[in-house]
């Protein structure tokens, strides 16, 4: 009999528990609800052979949109780049720690980054009830040549890379007022010459976020967020206000990877985003842990007046 009660007694822990969790999350989804977020996804988990892990992050954006927040998603292009550059013989140049980009690149990005990966996310999305559309990012994206620079300041040319210059957010609100989730890859058309060009897609995003004037952009990462030491996730910043930035960078903690991910989210505040969040995209559910709990779980930063 003792078992038996100590069975229920745990159900009804778990049970309370989950309703607990619930009732923390239903006034940021009044709050939320009716508000446009764009979530940049990318990274490692995008080429996952478990397909648990793809899973979960498209329910996290079908449960956005269920609960009535108007999502647009922006996506990288993970590995499914490099096979088939590797398959046409085309070696990786780089200069200035920028890859170069040239006509048969471009049109092998533009391919898959349109086709395979925007299409990829749309069906997985769809599987988990969400109404995905796909936007190729030429047809709402438009650019002006990169060129990349030295550290003595001199330019060089490295092909089809372009600086995203305009948003046109109208085609994107028609489909997000239509009821679907726009799906959005990194290419962009050249307003100088009308060319396909390949762009930073945390750079797009951040464009789009700011067009918009999202209340949230947040950045799916192969890491739980910035970390004063990235070898230790007890150091993590959760809250972060533009003004720090700078330090930060000069400190060393905000390197490599997450400098354009930062970047681009002070650039999107700056822009009328309300705030930027940085998730980590293998843990479960981690969009709707940081967008509806009291404490959140990666690292956000606000405006100098938050």
């Amino acid at each position: 009999m003792e078992e038996v009660v100590f069975f229920i007694m745990d159900t009804i822990d778990e049970v309370t528990k989950k309703a607990g969790i619930l009732i923390e999350a239903l006034p940021y989804i009044r709050r939320f609800k009716g508000s446009i977020f764009v979530i940049k996804y990318g990274g490692a988990f995008m080429d996952d052979p478990n397909p648990e892990v793809r899973a979960r992050v498209a329910q996290d954006i079908s449960f956005l949109a269920a609960v009535g927040i108007k999502v647009v998603v922006v996506h990288g292009g993970g590995k499914a780049i490099n096979r088939p550059m590797e398959q046409s013989g085309l070696k990786a140049e780089f200069r200035n720690g920028m890859r170069v980009t040239d006509e048969r690149t471009v049109k092998i990005v533009s391919d898959v980054l349109n086709g395979e990966v925007n299409k990829d996310i749309c069906s997985l999305l769809k599987s988990q009830g969400c109404e995905a559309v796909s936007l190729a990012g030429n047809e709402v994206l438009s650019c002006e040549k990169l060129y990349s620079k030295d550290s003595s300041g001199n330019m060089s040319d490295i092909g089809y890379v372009g600086k995203i210059v305009s948003v046109k957010s109208k085609l994107i609100k028609k489909a997000v007022s239509e009821g679907h989730t726009p799906v959005i890859s990194p290419i962009a058309l050249g307003i100088d010459d009308g060319h396909l060009y390949n762009t930073n897609a945390d750079v797009a995003a951040a464009a789009v976020a700011g067009a918009l004037k999202a209340r949230r952009l947040v950045f799916l990462c192969d890491v739980p967020g910035l970390m004063r030491n990235p070898k230790d996730r007890s150091t993590l910043i959760s809250h972060l206000k533009v003004g720090e930035v700078p330090s930060l960078k000069a400190e060393g903690i905000i390197c490599g990877g997450m400098m354009p991910k930062v970047d681009s989210g002070v650039e999107a505040i700056c822009s009328g985003v309300r705030r930027v969040h940085f998730v980590d995209g293998y843990m479960p559910h981690s969009v709707l842990l940081e967008i509806f709990t009291d404490k959140g779980i990666g690292t956000e930063i606000v405006t100098e007046n938050i």
